[in-house]
């Protein structure tokens, strides 16, 4: 269950993070509030989730799965381009989060 909620964190990590750019400054009322709410969240979901999960490899998931959605986001909205080297590169977070999944801890999971 701890696994469920950091990728849900991370998610509304890939949330808060698009609102803020979306926010200008924090002058669009919605996008800002939308920001607050995911990042309020999402910190939340975090600090659940690391009572379990060990935080370096809490917070290293939890940053690449927000930094790649937030990025596949941008490129599939057309706000960034999208090139192969680009979707290779998001690819290899998502490889190096399933591997930090699978990699024994050394502590229970």
């Amino acid at each position: 269950m701890p696994w469920v909620v950091l990728l849900v964190s991370a998610v509304l990590e890939a949330v808060w993070a698009t609102a803020l750019g979306r926010s200008d400054g924090f002058t669009h009322p919605t996008a800002t509030a939308v920001f607050l709410l995911a990042l309020a969240t999402s910190m939340v979901g975090l600090g659940i989730a690391v009572r379990t999960i060990p935080i370096g490899t809490g917070y290293a998931v939890w940053t690449g799965v927000g930094a790649g959605l937030t990025v596949a986001w941008a490129m599939a909205t057309g706000e960034e381009a999208f090139t192969p080297v680009r979707a290779l590169l998001i690819a290899g977070i998502v490889a190096a989060v399933v591997g930090l999944r699978l990699a024994p801890s050394g502590t229970e999971d």
